[in-house]
């Protein structure tokens, strides 16, 4: 059976408002010590802010003040928690991102990471192999 995003994501998803200054979201990543927030304007998700979006701002000369509503952003990329691992992983990869909202519909009820893909899939490796190792006996030989 395949494994879906709904298998692998997070539920718990801190969210931003979009007239939250670049500082503040810094200060609130920091205090829950995660590396995105997902923006929200009037209860909907707009975009992700990420502590690269962070470093990136501040090296550009961007005002800590700036709301993160007037930053450009590109369009939010998400993902269904029904569709499949593979899925989401390409779409991080073809997006060039790491971090992927999960929407049923218009609402927001996870996350997924490439730190997630990256562990479920160890995991269904090492599990395999154990799988592989208990059903494989080598025939004993007798000199």
């Amino acid at each position: 059976m395949p494994v879906s995003v709904r298998d692998v994501m997070t539920s718990k998803v801190r969210t931003i408002a979009a007239d939250v200054t670049l500082s503040e979201a810094a200060k609130a990543m920091s205090k829950w010590k995660i590396g995105s927030l997902v923006i929200l304007k009037g209860g909907a998700p707009i975009g992700i802010i990420t502590e690269g979006d962070v470093s990136k701002s501040v090296a550009r000369g961007l005002d800590p003040k700036s709301k993160l509503g007037t930053i450009k952003r590109r369009e939010l990329i998400t993902v269904d928690p029904g569709e499949k691992l593979e899925v989401a992983a390409r779409i991080m990869a073809e997006a060039g991102i790491k971090k992927l909202p999960v929407m049923e519909g218009k609402k927001l009820v996870g996350i997924i990471t490439q730190t997630d893909i990256v562990s479920t899939s160890f995991a269904l490796v090492t599990s395999l192999k154990e799988m592989v190792q208990a059903r494989y006996r080598p025939p004993d030989f007798e000199p």
